[in-house]
């Protein structure tokens, strides 16, 4: 069997986030299942967001491809925030609100996984060096999120 390249293995995460939202919004259970569906998605973009900032970005960026990972850096605090939105209306039992947030952050997530899998991806196998792609191929198959850890575009 072939082994999946990072840029494959990253776009597959994305599919499974945006999948997860997807299957939350055409769900037609109990709430709580519902949500159960999100807040699994929401944890998964959280440490996908991570392991992009942690591990992908910084090497690419001393390689010289700048400008677009400050731009992804800029959007992930635009997810981080929208996801923050998403967490309150669970709080507060909004599905209608929830329904209408995560609609949002797709719309969001849609136009920065293009961007990010046309680009940033593209370049990961190509410009990443054995050990920060071993790095990050690592946390893909078992990294955890730090509980404390936020996008520095989106600290106050």
């Amino acid at each position: 069997m072939e082994q999946q390249t990072l840029g494959a293995a990253l776009e597959a995460e994305h599919r499974e986030i945006d999948g997860g939202i997807e299957a939350y919004l055409a769900a037609t259970g109990t709430a709580q299942d519902q949500s159960e569906t999100l807040v699994r998605s929401l944890a998964g973009l959280r440490r996908h967001i991570y392991l992009e900032e942690e591990f992908l970005f910084p090497p690419l960026k001393r390689s010289g491809l700048m400008g677009p990972i400050f731009a992804m850096e800029r959007e992930h605090g635009q997810l981080w925030h929208a996801m923050a939105g998403i967490d309150s209306s669970i709080e507060r039992g909004d599905a209608p609100g929830t329904r209408t947030a995560c609609t949002e952050l797709l719309g969001l997530l849609d136009k920065h996984n293009a961007m990010e899998e046309k680009v940033i991806y593209a370049q990961a196998d190509q410009l990443l060096d054995e050990t920060a792609s071993s790095a990050l191929g690592d946390f893909l198959g078992s990294g955890v999120l730090p509980a404390d850890w936020s996008p520095r575009s989106a600290r106050a």
